[in-house]
Parts: C-alpha cells; sequence; structure tokens
C-alpha cells in the first residue's frame, strides 16, 4: 500500500540531505539580506503603512522565505525522503517535484499575506480618529499581541503545530503524486502552517512589520516552537513572553526595547524614506499614506531625487515667488 511504502522511506544520503537543508538556509540568508535592503529604514511602528500593493507582495514573499525556510527544512527533506524511495522502487517521479513542493508552501503564505493587506487597507479607509498612537493605538497594539498570546493555547493552534512539527504525519495524510501532487501537498501544508503561524504574524503587524529586528524576533519563535523537542514548553513559553510583550506595549510602549513609537522622530524619518510626508503610522491621516509604492519608491524618482534637497532648505522655501 501507499502508506506503507512511505512509513518504510529510508534516510536521504548525507551529501543530499545537507544539501537540501543548506539550500534553504542560503535561500533564507538571501531573503533577510534582500529585505534588509528593501525595508531598512522603513520601520515606522505598529501599524506601519505597507505600501503599494505590488511593492507589499514582492516584500511579503521575500519575507515569508526569509522567516520560514529554516522552520520548514524537516518537512522538506521528508518530501525528498519519500520522493528518493518511490524512486528506487520503480515508480516515475517527475523532476522538480520538491520545488514545486515548496512554491505551493508559499502560494498560501502569500494569499494570507494580501488577506493582511486587505484588512489593513479596509482598516485605513474607515479612518477611525480614536484608534490614532495618542488615543487608543497602544492599546490595540497590544491586545493583538496578548490575544496571539491566547492563541497559543488553543486546541486548533495545537492541532495545526502537530502537523507542522510531525512532516511524516502530514505526508502519510496528505501524499499526491507527480508535479500537481507536490504542489497541492505544498498549499495544504501551506495552510497548516498559516494556521498555526497567523496570530505571530498579526502580532508582528503590531509590532511594526517593516521592522527587520521585530521579523527576527517572530521567526526565531516560530522555529523554536516548530523545530524544538519540547513542544508544550516552548508554545507556553512563547504564551507567556507574548503576554509580557502586549501589556509593555500597552501599558509602558516607551520601555519596549526596540520599538518605534508613531509620530517619533524615528517614525518620522521612516515615512520620509516611505515617500509620505506626515502623520501618525497607526490610526492617523497622511497626506501621502498612499505614496508608498509606485514612482515614490523608485530610485530614478523625481520625487526621490528631490527629497533630500527640499528638506534641507527650509520651510520658507516653498514660499518664495
Amino acid at each position: 500500500m501507499e502508506s506503507a511504502a512511505l512509513k518504510r522511506a529510508p534516510s536521504l544520503p548525507m551529501v543530499i540531505q545537507f544539501g537540501l537543508i543548506g539550500l534553504l538556509l542560503t535561500l533564507a540568508a538571501l531573503a533577510w539580506a534582500l529585505t534588509d535592503e528593501r525595508m531598512g529604514g522603513m520601520d515606522a511602528g505598529p501599524g506601519t503603512d505597507p505600501g503599494g500593493l505590488g511593492f507589499y507582495v514582492t516584500v511579503w514573499v521575500v519575507m515569508m522565505a526569509a522567516m520560514m525556510f529554516p522552520s520548514i527544512a524537516p518537512m522538506v527533506v521528508m518530501h525528498a525522503r519519500i520522493q528518493r524511495s518511490r524512486s528506487e522502487e520503480g515508480r516515475a517521479v517527475p523532476a522538480g517535484v520538491t520545488p514545486l513542493f515548496v512554491a505551493g508552501y508559499l502560494v498560501t503564505w502569500t494569499l494570507t499575506g494580501l488577506a493582511f493587506y486587505a484588512l489593513l487597507e479596509a482598516g485605513r479607509a474607515l479612518s477611525i480618529d480614536a484608534l490614532s498612537w495618542d488615543r487608543a493605538g497602544p492599546y490595540v497594539a497590544g491586545g493583538v499581541i496578548v490575544a496571539a498570546a491566547i492563541y497559543q493555547l488553543t486546541p486548533l493552534k495545537d492541532a495545526c503545530l502537530r502537523r507542522c512539527r510531525s512532516p511524516l504525519m502530514f505526508l502519510l495524510n496528505a501524499w499526491r503524486p507527480g508535479r500537481a501532487g507536490a504542489f497541492r501537498m505544498g498549499i495544504e501544508h501551506g495552510g497548516w502552517c498559516v494556521g498555526c503561524c497567523w496570530a505571530l504574524m498579526a502580532a508582528l503587524f503590531a509590532l511594526g512589520v517593516m521592522s527587520i529586528g521585530w521579523m527576527a524576533f517572530i521567526a526565531a519563535l516560530i522555529a523554536i516552537e516548530k523545530l524544538l523537542p519540547w513542544k508544550a514548553v516552548a508554545n507556553r513559553g512563547i504564551a507567556l513572553l507574548l503576554v509580557v510583550l502586549g501589556l509593555g506595549v500597552a501599558l509602558a510602549p516607551a520601555e519596549v526595547p526596540g520599538l518605534t513609537l508613531p509620530g517619533s522622530p524615528e517614525a518620522m524619518r521612516a515615512m520620509e524614506a516611505m515617500g509620505m510626508e506626515g502623520g501618525e503610522s497607526m490610526g492617523g491621516e497622511s497626506e501621502g499614506s498612499g505614496s508608498m509604492g509606485g514612482e515614490s519608491m523608485g530610485s530614478g524618482s523625481e520625487t526621490g531625487d528631490s527629497m533630500g534637497s527640499s528638506s534641507m532648505q527650509g520651510g520658507d522655501a516653498g514660499m518664495n515667488p
């Protein structure tokens, strides 16, 4: 039977196993470097404007590769093991099935990123002044992080995490042969991973989605709960850490290390780097809030070329005839 063959899947030769893991880690490192280059200086704190849709999707996909590739290495290795076993048994194994598995995984996370983007844009369209940072903003951001902590302890989280931590169990239940089957399995595994990590990603938006530091923090939490052998300890430890962090953001945001406060000089510089003219990044209104994408992000645009010089001329420069 197919399930019996999957259970007997032999170990990969060490050179192939380490090659796969090394390739995933190398791609993750390249994605981190590209993310740092693209997002450097853009952290305006909680509720940072994600920019135009094209820019956001590009950055999001690279972010997912950076944050998730180390955590899915065991699943990818197990998928390759099973494919090798099938090949040794004389079954047809099309080329490129494992990359298609990873591609399907990224497709699921891309769709999830679009859902986050739609929610953010809908919130901005409502323009609720009570949610601005100098009003309820810290409590909203802190509440999202505490909600992520509570989700850590739910049965749904546990069910999703079990499948992410058990590659063989997942593949035994979800196996599909061929290229289309590999792509479908990648999408399905991505779905379980989203179920496991969506609240942590929401916490990232609450902390500052354009922050490399907070990205690394959330990526480390994901790796810890998926890869460490002590699932219960890791899960509950992360929940406790998130509760402390959420309360800190809500009650004493200025004391949270690494948190950029909306309206601070750091946030204003980030907004200038994104082509925005002012305002708050969470709940506030800004004249240029929609100008992050498109030409304002291009290095050769007139706006980008003139931003530094015009800001140095003083407030009266624009009033000269």
